[in-house]
């Protein structure tokens, strides 16, 4: 463990236990923050102790807060049991589950509804604004680092995307905005949790499918079932535009992401340099794409 046993319950840990908790294991999957199982007088819980360079990644955990409220209101993530006040820790109930797979018989289908559950949720007051994310982002990326001048010459590119995607936007929905393999837990019973709503935000659908396409790695086939199911109709062509522009949007938010990472010392191994190189050149084929 990275941390001392006694550092890791928080001081006000009886604010929402009655007896004090105890370390299990810390659990794998968070790339910034850190996680831990607990015991408690209500069963195992999830700490999640946040990230500190939570600005430099332009998190909001007030947005996260009133997210989690809502989805768990509806039954759609870990079930909450305390937020901390001051933003430095989160506390849920821990999900007996597996990473969801695409593979999966039907996998696709609960997705898609596990979607639509969490673009119908009441909205929150903060919006996913991708220029102010972008220059957020900017002003932790390192100007000496090697990747720098690459990385600057597809901010043009991408702004015409960030123009034709929200030209085809049909309106802002609440959304996860980071479903990843880690972020999706699967039960038994065959139900799907999001996890780890911190990127959460007011924002058009088509950048959370994006951003699962992506992460997933979905071949045209899955995309097309994912989006059917999703939709509740055939695919147009439109959608497929939409899709793409927010796709390659995703992509530069991503490696600017690693690229924070690298520059802020969080990631300081060379492979994510190396990542990070990768990343731009398949960028640079992606956004140069036709995108009508």
């Amino acid at each position: 463990m990275t941390r001392n046993l006694r550092d890791i319950i928080p001081g006000d840990w009886s604010l929402w236990s009655d007896t004090e908790p105890r370390v299990i294991k810390p659990l794998d999957g968070g790339l910034t923050n850190q996680s831990y199982l607990l015991a408690s007088s209500q069963g195992q819980l999830v700490l999640r102790r946040n990230s500190a360079i939570s600005r430099a990644l332009d998190l909001n955990r007030s947005a996260e807060a009133d997210a989690l409220r809502h989805a768990d209101a509806a039954g759609l993530c870990a079930p909450l049991i305390h937020c901390d006040p001051l933003r430095q820790y989160l506390v849920t109930r821990y999900i007996e589950g597996v990473s969801w797979r695409s593979e999966e018989p039907t996998a696709l289908q609960r997705l898609a509804a596990l979607l639509r559950g969490i673009h119908a949720l009441p909205a929150i007051d903060t919006r996913l604004n991708i220029e102010e994310k972008i220059e957020a982002y900017w002003q932790s990326v390192n100007s000496q680092s090697g990747f720098y001048p690459a990385l600057s010459a597809l901010d043009k590119v991408v702004r015409k995307h960030i123009d034709q995607a929200r030209a085809l936007s049909e309106g802002d929905s609440l959304c996860h905005n980071d479903l990843s393999r880690g972020n999706l837990i699967c039960t038994a019973a065959e139900r799907v949790y999001a996890l780890d709503w911190e990127y959460a935000a007011m924002g058009d659908p088509f950048y959370e499918l994006a951003v699962i396409i992506e992460e997933h790695k979905m071949g045209e086939p899955q995309q097309e079932c994912l989006l059917a199911d999703y939709l509740q109709r055939p695919v147009a062509a439109s959608d497929w535009r939409r899709l793409q522009h927010w796709r390659v949007i995703y992509e530069y938010l991503s490696v600017l992401w690693y690229a924070v990472q690298f520059s802020t010392g969080a990631m300081a191994d060379p492979n994510v340099r190396e990542e990070i190189f990768r990343r731009v050149r398949q960028l640079s084929v992606n956004g140069s794409m036709p995108n009508g």
